[in-house]
Parts: structure tokens; C-alpha cells; sequence
């Protein structure tokens, strides 16, 4: 996926009310950008920062800029458009960079589906070899910590009802997965956040137990695009029943 048109760089000033960041441009001015982040962006929006935003030529937006990329003073980049995962999971999948999640002829997106009323990010449906159709969520990764990405990076309640939704598929025959879409270079492997959403890492492991399939993949960044990586390994943690 390439950014078209190009990103514009800017510096980061601060980020507020969520949905808001200042940003200080090459050309010195002032501007307040769209941040696409709900989550505590942690490690990814401090002060001094190196952002990237794009713009939209949509007349009635009032702030037609929207944060896209940070890059940290160790030259490492973040995705910070959550949009953007499922975007990258959906090319990764039709250029078979999964290569369990291969062989389905339709993709369908945000498919209702669930007795919690959800609506699932990726359907995959009439495989070549007769597989189940399949249910997959995707989840952004940002947190570094140390070399390991960590999700959630707030506790989840919608994290935790997508688990059980997952789960309920599983039971109704059909195949269901979980797909960590890391956006940040300096993670090399991914793990449910114990130690922020116990019961969010305890419902992943509860997932896996019940045929739950969990899968991560690593993106490669640059301020020109974003491109599905390598498949990544997803270690769950040894924690007992919450």
C-alpha cells in the first residue's frame, strides 16, 4: 500500500482529547491534525517525535490532515492509523503472506456475526480445498516493550467480546482467527498484555484451547508505504483461570 499522494513530515507538539495532535510543520507553522488512535498510544506520541500525516480533499472535513506514521529517535516506525491494519491483513491474505488463512475465493469485510451483535473485520468464505469459512479479527500492535509488541495497551472490553464471539464460531463449525498486524519496526514478536488486560490474555489462551487460531504479522514502514511483512510469533503467557 502506498501513500498517494506523498505524506507530508512534521514534528510532534503534543496529542489531546484522543482525537487531536499539534504538530509543528517543516516550514515552522503550527497545525492540529486528526489522530485515527482511541487506544493510550503508548511509546508512540511523545514530544519531539517525527510524524508523517496525509491529507484529504474533502471539502467539509475540519481537519482535513490525519496523522498516519510516527517515527521514534531510535529510526523506528509506527503505523498510527488503526485503519490501516486491516488494510494491510487484507492485502497480506491475497498475496498468500498467510499462508494458513490461503486458498478462500471471496473476502468479504465488517460481516455482522455473533450472539454479542459484532461485526467481524475479514469473512473468508468458498475455499478451493473445502475448508470451513473463516472469521478473523484484527487487531493493531503498537506497544513496545523491550522488543515485544503487546496488545491491548488499554484494558478491552470490545477486545474480550470479540474473544468470546471467536470462540461461539469455533463451536458453530466454522473456523475463526485472531490476527495481531504489528505496526511498529522495532517489535519482533507479539503477546496478549497480562499485565494491562489479565482477562483479555486469559480469553486468548482460553480462545487457542477451543481452536481460536492466533496469528501475527509484521509490517514493513517507510514514510513512502506500508507492505505486509513475515508471519511473527504470537506467545501466549502462563497465567492462571482470572
Amino acid at each position: 500500500m502506498q501513500f498517494q499522494p506523498a505524506l507530508q513530515r512534521a514534528t510532534l507538539e503534543r496529542r489531546y482529547k484522543r482525537f487531536l495532535a499539534d504538530v509543528i510543520t517543516e516550514d515552522g507553522q503550527r497545525l492540529t491534525i486528526h489522530c485515527p488512535n482511541t487506544g493510550a498510544m503508548t511509546g508512540c506520541a511523545e514530544p519531539g517525535y517525527e510524524v508523517w500525516y496525509s491529507t484529504s480533499d474533502n471539502a467539509k472535513r475540519k481537519y482535513p490532515n490525519t496523522w498516519e506514521l510516527s517515527r521514534t529517535p531510535d529510526h523506528d516506525f509506527i503505523v498510527i492509523n488503526t485503519q490501516r491494519a486491516n488494510q494491510i491483513a487484507e492485502q497480506a491474505i491475497q498475496q498468500n503472506c498467510l499462508p494458513k488463512l490461503t486458498g478462500y475465493q471471496s473476502l468479504r469485510r465488517e460481516v455482522r456475526y455473533g450472539e454479542e451483535r459484532s461485526r467481524v473485520d475479514l469473512f473468508l468464505e468458498q475455499h478451493q480445498g473445502g475448508k470451513a469459512e473463516c472469521f478473523i479479527e484484527v487487531k493493531s500492535v503498537t506497544l513496545n516493550e523491550h522488543g515485544c509488541g503487546y496488545f491491548p495497551d488499554a484494558v478491552t472490553t470490545r477486545g474480550q467480546k470479540h474473544l468470546r464471539e471467536l470462540q461461539a464460531m469455533v463451536a458453530a463449525g466454522y473456523r475463526a482467527a485472531l490476527l495481531f498486524v504489528v505496526g511498529h519496526s522495532g517489535i519482533n514478536k507479539v503477546k496478549p498484555a497480562a499485565h494491562i488486560d489479565p482477562l483479555y490474555a486469559q480469553l486468548c489462551i482460553q480462545a487457542q484451547q477451543h481452536g481460536v487460531e492466533l496469528y501475527a504479522l509484521s509490517c514493513q514502514i517507510s514514510a513512502q508505504g506500508i507492505e505486509p511483512g513475515e508471519p511473527m510469533t504470537v506467545e501466549l503467557p502462563q497465567i492462571g483461570p482470572i
